[in-house]
Protein backbone atom coordinates (compact mmCIF):
# COMPACT_ATOMS: atom_id res chain seq x y z
CA UNK A 1 0.00 0.00 0.00
CA UNK A 2 1.67 3.42 -1.33
CA UNK A 3 1.45 5.84 1.79
CA UNK A 4 0.02 9.00 1.08
CA UNK A 5 2.67 12.28 1.60
CA UNK A 6 2.83 14.12 4.21
CA UNK A 7 1.75 17.75 3.99
CA UNK A 8 3.17 19.80 7.30
CA UNK A 9 1.11 22.53 8.29
CA UNK A 10 4.42 24.65 8.43
CA UNK A 11 4.61 24.16 4.60
CA UNK A 12 0.95 25.28 3.67
CA UNK A 13 1.81 28.40 5.87
CA UNK A 14 5.25 29.16 3.89
CA UNK A 15 3.46 28.81 0.56
CA UNK A 16 0.52 31.06 1.37
CA UNK A 17 3.19 33.83 2.88
CA UNK A 18 4.92 33.49 -0.47
CA UNK A 19 1.67 33.84 -2.55
CA UNK A 20 0.66 36.66 0.15
CA UNK A 21 3.93 38.40 -0.39
CA UNK A 22 3.85 37.73 -4.34
CA UNK A 23 0.15 39.92 -4.25
CA UNK A 24 1.09 42.64 -2.68
CA UNK A 25 4.14 43.05 -4.96
CA UNK A 26 1.81 43.25 -7.61
CA UNK A 27 -0.68 45.38 -5.65
CA UNK A 28 2.62 47.85 -5.22
CA UNK A 29 3.60 47.85 -8.66
CA UNK A 30 -0.16 48.30 -10.07
CA UNK A 31 -0.29 51.77 -7.60
CA UNK A 32 3.17 52.91 -8.72
CA UNK A 33 2.34 52.62 -12.59
CA UNK A 34 -0.74 54.77 -12.06
CA UNK A 35 1.43 57.30 -9.82
CA UNK A 36 3.92 57.38 -12.30
CA UNK A 37 1.59 57.84 -14.77
CA UNK A 38 2.41 54.99 -17.40
CA UNK A 39 -0.65 53.41 -19.08
CA UNK A 40 1.69 50.57 -21.00
CA UNK A 41 2.91 49.63 -17.79
CA UNK A 42 -0.72 49.89 -15.53
CA UNK A 43 -2.24 47.81 -18.84
CA UNK A 44 0.94 44.95 -18.78
CA UNK A 45 0.54 44.80 -14.88
CA UNK A 46 -3.31 44.46 -15.04
CA UNK A 47 -2.67 41.46 -17.77
CA UNK A 48 -0.31 40.04 -15.50
CA UNK A 49 -2.89 39.98 -12.80
CA UNK A 50 -5.39 38.12 -14.43
CA UNK A 51 -2.93 35.95 -15.69
CA UNK A 52 -1.56 34.95 -12.14
CA UNK A 53 -5.15 34.51 -10.69
CA UNK A 54 -6.12 37.83 -9.22
CA UNK A 55 -9.27 38.61 -9.30
CA UNK A 56 -10.29 41.71 -11.45
CA UNK A 57 -11.99 43.83 -8.11
CA UNK A 58 -8.90 43.11 -6.09
CA UNK A 59 -6.91 44.33 -8.85
CA UNK A 60 -8.28 47.55 -9.30
CA UNK A 61 -9.47 48.00 -5.23
CA UNK A 62 -5.91 46.50 -3.65
CA UNK A 63 -4.03 47.87 -6.50
CA UNK A 64 -4.82 50.73 -8.87
CA UNK A 65 -7.51 52.77 -7.39
CA UNK A 66 -5.16 53.62 -3.76
CA UNK A 67 -2.78 54.60 -6.78
CA UNK A 68 -5.49 57.54 -7.93
CA UNK A 69 -6.23 57.98 -3.89
CA UNK A 70 -2.48 58.80 -3.73
CA UNK A 71 -2.35 61.22 -6.87
CA UNK A 72 -5.30 62.83 -5.69
CA UNK A 73 -3.84 63.85 -2.73
CA UNK A 74 -0.66 64.91 -4.31
CA UNK A 75 -2.62 66.90 -6.26
CA UNK A 76 -4.13 68.51 -3.27
CA UNK A 77 -1.22 69.10 -1.75
CA UNK A 78 0.14 70.69 -4.99
CA UNK A 79 2.85 68.41 -5.54
CA UNK A 80 1.47 67.14 -8.47
CA UNK A 81 -0.24 69.03 -11.40
CA UNK A 82 -2.82 68.72 -13.65
CA UNK A 83 -0.86 67.13 -17.05
CA UNK A 84 0.43 64.74 -14.07
CA UNK A 85 -3.13 63.75 -12.79
CA UNK A 86 -4.01 63.80 -16.64
CA UNK A 87 -1.16 61.38 -17.10
CA UNK A 88 -2.41 58.71 -14.01
CA UNK A 89 -6.16 58.88 -15.01
CA UNK A 90 -5.01 57.66 -18.76
CA UNK A 91 -2.51 54.79 -16.64
CA UNK A 92 -5.97 54.05 -14.61
CA UNK A 93 -7.93 54.24 -18.15
CA UNK A 94 -5.98 51.64 -19.30
CA UNK A 95 -5.82 49.03 -16.75
CA UNK A 96 -9.42 49.43 -16.48
CA UNK A 97 -9.88 48.07 -20.45
CA UNK A 98 -8.48 45.48 -19.67
CA UNK A 99 -10.02 44.41 -16.43
CA UNK A 100 -14.10 45.58 -16.90
CA UNK A 101 -14.55 42.91 -19.47
CA UNK A 102 -13.05 40.08 -17.09
CA UNK A 103 -16.30 41.40 -14.85
CA UNK A 104 -18.67 40.34 -17.57
CA UNK A 105 -17.27 36.62 -18.23
CA UNK A 106 -17.14 36.30 -14.51
CA UNK A 107 -20.87 37.25 -14.77
CA UNK A 108 -20.41 39.88 -12.14
CA UNK A 109 -20.59 43.77 -11.58
CA UNK A 110 -18.42 45.91 -9.69
CA UNK A 111 -20.40 47.79 -6.45
CA UNK A 112 -21.64 51.07 -7.70
CA UNK A 113 -21.06 53.93 -5.71
CA UNK A 114 -24.00 55.51 -7.43
CA UNK A 115 -25.01 56.52 -11.14
CA UNK A 116 -23.56 59.93 -12.99
CA UNK A 117 -24.54 61.29 -15.65
CA UNK A 118 -21.51 64.04 -17.10
CA UNK A 119 -20.90 66.47 -19.75
CA UNK A 120 -19.99 69.95 -21.26
CA UNK A 121 -22.69 72.24 -21.30
CA UNK A 122 -24.23 73.24 -24.86
CA UNK A 123 -22.22 76.07 -26.92
CA UNK A 124 -18.64 74.72 -25.18
CA UNK A 125 -16.48 71.84 -26.49
CA UNK A 126 -14.23 72.01 -23.75
CA UNK A 127 -13.84 68.40 -22.80
CA UNK A 128 -10.30 67.78 -20.91
CA UNK A 129 -11.33 68.63 -17.42
CA UNK A 130 -14.84 66.93 -17.86
CA UNK A 131 -13.33 63.18 -19.09
CA UNK A 132 -10.36 63.54 -15.68
CA UNK A 133 -13.90 64.20 -13.60
CA UNK A 134 -15.32 60.81 -15.12
CA UNK A 135 -12.16 58.84 -15.40
CA UNK A 136 -11.51 59.53 -11.55
CA UNK A 137 -15.11 59.00 -10.52
CA UNK A 138 -14.96 55.77 -12.45
CA UNK A 139 -11.99 54.82 -10.36
CA UNK A 140 -13.73 55.81 -7.22
CA UNK A 141 -17.02 53.58 -8.20
CA UNK A 142 -18.91 55.40 -9.54
CA UNK A 143 -20.90 54.45 -13.45
CA UNK A 144 -20.22 57.20 -15.24
CA UNK A 145 -22.19 57.96 -18.79
CA UNK A 146 -20.25 60.83 -20.55
CA UNK A 147 -22.44 62.10 -22.81
CA UNK A 148 -19.20 64.61 -24.40
CA UNK A 149 -19.52 68.25 -25.16
CA UNK A 150 -22.16 71.05 -26.72
CA UNK A 151 -24.78 69.05 -24.50
CA UNK A 152 -28.16 70.27 -24.62
CA UNK A 153 -30.05 70.55 -21.37
CA UNK A 154 -32.71 67.96 -22.71
CA UNK A 155 -30.40 65.45 -23.26
CA UNK A 156 -29.16 65.61 -20.34
CA UNK A 157 -32.75 65.17 -18.49
CA UNK A 158 -33.22 62.11 -21.10
CA UNK A 159 -30.25 60.45 -20.10
CA UNK A 160 -30.75 60.79 -16.37
CA UNK A 161 -34.04 59.52 -16.63
CA UNK A 162 -32.86 56.57 -18.68
CA UNK A 163 -30.02 55.56 -16.60
CA UNK A 164 -31.99 57.03 -13.59
CA UNK A 165 -28.95 58.38 -12.56
CA UNK A 166 -28.09 59.95 -9.08
CA UNK A 167 -26.28 62.63 -9.97
CA UNK A 168 -25.60 65.26 -13.48
CA UNK A 169 -22.30 66.89 -13.49
CA UNK A 170 -22.21 69.76 -15.86
CA UNK A 171 -19.06 71.20 -16.80
CA UNK A 172 -18.46 74.73 -18.75
CA UNK A 173 -15.21 76.60 -19.26
CA UNK A 174 -16.95 79.98 -20.39
CA UNK A 175 -18.31 82.44 -19.22
CA UNK A 176 -20.37 82.76 -21.92
CA UNK A 177 -21.77 79.30 -21.38
CA UNK A 178 -22.37 79.28 -17.92
CA UNK A 179 -25.34 80.66 -18.07
CA UNK A 180 -26.67 77.12 -20.23
CA UNK A 181 -25.85 75.11 -16.57
CA UNK A 182 -29.03 76.80 -15.32
CA UNK A 183 -30.74 75.19 -18.25
CA UNK A 184 -29.95 71.92 -17.59
CA UNK A 185 -31.10 72.24 -14.08
CA UNK A 186 -34.49 73.50 -15.68
CA UNK A 187 -34.50 70.79 -17.85
CA UNK A 188 -34.19 68.23 -14.96
CA UNK A 189 -37.69 70.24 -13.00
CA UNK A 190 -39.77 70.11 -15.79
CA UNK A 191 -38.67 66.05 -16.00
CA UNK A 192 -40.04 65.45 -12.80
CA UNK A 193 -35.60 64.35 -12.10
CA UNK A 194 -35.52 66.91 -8.79
CA UNK A 195 -34.47 66.81 -6.33
CA UNK A 196 -33.61 62.77 -6.43
CA UNK A 197 -31.17 63.47 -8.87
CA UNK A 198 -28.40 66.17 -7.80
CA UNK A 199 -26.39 68.49 -9.56
CA UNK A 200 -23.38 68.90 -9.38
CA UNK A 201 -21.20 72.03 -11.55
CA UNK A 202 -17.53 72.88 -12.47
CA UNK A 203 -15.88 74.65 -14.70
CA UNK A 204 -12.85 77.53 -14.73
CA UNK A 205 -15.42 80.72 -14.21
CA UNK A 206 -18.38 78.96 -12.02
CA UNK A 207 -18.31 79.65 -8.40
CA UNK A 208 -19.94 78.06 -5.44
CA UNK A 209 -22.42 81.77 -5.16
CA UNK A 210 -23.07 80.86 -9.26
CA UNK A 211 -23.83 76.94 -8.25
CA UNK A 212 -26.48 78.36 -5.53
CA UNK A 213 -27.89 80.80 -7.66
CA UNK A 214 -29.18 78.18 -10.72
CA UNK A 215 -29.94 75.81 -7.94
CA UNK A 216 -27.42 73.35 -8.15
CA UNK A 217 -26.49 70.97 -5.04
CA UNK A 218 -23.05 71.57 -5.32
CA UNK A 219 -20.06 73.30 -6.87
CA UNK A 220 -16.09 71.52 -6.82
CA UNK A 221 -13.34 73.36 -8.17
CA UNK A 222 -11.22 70.47 -9.62
CA UNK A 223 -11.79 67.03 -10.23
CA UNK A 224 -10.74 65.21 -6.89
CA UNK A 225 -12.99 67.89 -5.45
CA UNK A 226 -15.59 66.53 -7.74
CA UNK A 227 -14.97 63.24 -6.76
CA UNK A 228 -15.67 64.38 -2.89
CA UNK A 229 -18.60 65.56 -3.32
CA UNK A 230 -20.27 63.63 -5.25
CA UNK A 231 -19.69 60.98 -2.31
CA UNK A 232 -20.81 63.21 0.32
CA UNK A 233 -24.00 64.00 -2.28
CA UNK A 234 -24.29 60.28 -2.34
CA UNK A 235 -24.52 59.85 1.74
CA UNK A 236 -26.06 62.51 2.30
CA UNK A 237 -28.55 63.44 -0.56
CA UNK A 238 -30.92 65.54 1.45
CA UNK A 239 -28.40 68.41 1.86
CA UNK A 240 -27.09 70.42 -0.70
CA UNK A 241 -23.10 70.68 -0.08
CA UNK A 242 -20.32 72.33 -1.58
CA UNK A 243 -16.81 70.75 -1.44
CA UNK A 244 -13.98 73.46 -2.51
CA UNK A 245 -11.14 70.56 -2.12
CA UNK A 246 -9.62 67.77 -0.60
Amino acid sequence: MTESPVIHVTDLCAADAVQFAMREKSYSAMRQSIIDGVPETARSLAQEALATGILPLDAISNGFVPGMHEVGEQFGRHQVFLPDMMASAEAMRAAMVVLEPEFRKLGTERPTAGIVVLGTTKGDIHEIGKSLVGTLLSAHGFRVHDLGVDVPGEQFAIKARELRANIVGVSALLTTTMKNQRGVVEALDRAGLRPGTKVIVGGAPVTRRWAEEIGADGYAKDAMAAVALAQTLMAQSATPVTVESV
